[in-house]
């Protein structure tokens, strides 16, 4: 197979090379995967430094979301949920790569109707997105939600959770083309965080300048958001993507009755597994309705792995929006 080994530590994602591998031998438990497409994320700019939490023992193959097809179903098991040949999507780590291994609880079947670059971003933000609105925020109809940093992957499933369960949301963004983008995905309202007193801006556009009923966080915003949330609202923390872990002034907290939750979607399979199994039946009820949709970067095509990179460098200078996927030919004449 070919794949993105990482044998040492790089600075920069345009140091990472495409190389021949032998082909991934599935343990009695897993799948393989032959992968079509390869969805890029944060942390794998901070894994390929040697600056993420979790960090595989050298050499490793980089990347962890994916789609693709079946090609072995695990040894062990006498009836698996998917057959050689089922469009999947899923998680695991060596997602740059022509083929890999993956557990069945890593995996999803393709949504009727989508393609592989649709899905393969769908693992991380989609579940992310709908357990901090609907578990953790409690998101009711006629709620008034501020979704930070909107036109990202997780910000534009949050944009369209939200609207499907009634709310209005306000979205910010940074440039005008990503207040095109958040617009086109629903969002009601579009605010530009790098211009001052947009807090005031957000209240605004509230009934009564109350303030919105929930504040989706995935930045780092806290502080400044806790000026335009409402009494009794909520703020959930989806990340610190701002590479700024705040200290919050608590006493505003107290005064207005506002609840700060914490959502860490990666913890849920060991710690509470019913919930998982909810959550994806939720998102797949909102696509089957037409109410979710994916959130690919269309600006530009990725095609091969030698694309990631390329990828990766504009993920990390903020220069595109939604899920960043590279499409992944499987050989001569392969369609995707």
């Amino acid at each position: 197979m070919r794949a993105i080994q990482v044998k040492e530590y790089v600075k920069g994602p345009e140091e990472l090379t495409v190389t021949s591998l032998p082909d991934p031998t599935p343990s009695p438990d897993t799948y393989l995967i032959a992968i079509h497409a390869a969805a890029t994320n944060f942390f794998d700019l901070l894994q390929i430094r040697g600056k993420y939490q979790h960090q595989p023992p050298l050499p490793w193959i980089s990347g962890a979301e994916f789609s693709g097809v079946v090609l072995l179903t695990p040894s062990s098991k006498t009836v698996p949920k998917f057959k050689k040949g089922d469009r999947v999507f899923g998680s695991s780590q060596g997602g740059y790569a022509t083929q890999v291994c993956a557990r069945e609880e890593s995996l999803m079947p393709v949504p009727p109707g989508w393609g592989f670059l649709e899905a393969a971003g769908l693992m991380v933000t989609a579940p992310t997105s709908y357990a901090a609105l609907v578990n953790r925020a409690n998101i009711q109809k006629g709620d008034y939600v501020l979704v930070h940093a909107a036109a990202g992957g997780v910000g534009l499933a949050a944009v369209q959770i939200a609207k499907a369960f009634g709310a209005t949301v306000i979205a910010t963004a940074g440039s005008s083309r990503k207040f095109e983008v958040v617009r086109r995905f629903g969002a009601d309202h579009a605010i530009d965080y790098n211009k001052e007193g947009w807090a005031e801006e957000v209240k605004k556009l509230t009934p009564k300048g109350k303030g919105v009923d929930i504040v989706f966080d995935p930045v780092g915003m806290v502080n400044t958001s806790l000026k335009c949330t409402a009494w009794g609202g909520r703020i959930v923390i989806i990340g610190f993507t701002s590479g700024n872990i705040e200290k919050v002034a608590m006493n505003k907290v107290l005064l207005k009755n506002i609840s700060l939750v914490g959502l860490h979607w990666g913890t849920y399979s060991k710690e509470q597994p019913e919930t998982v199994a909810e959550v994806w039946k939720g998102l797949f009820q909102l696509m089957k309705e037409g109410n979710f949709k994916g959130t690919v970067y269309t600006d530009r095509e990725f095609l091969g792995l030698e694309q990631v990179g390329v990828a990766l460098g504009m993920l990390g200078r903020r220069e595109t929006w939604g899920k960043v996927v590279v499409s992944v030919p499987q050989g001569p004449g392969s369609k995707l």
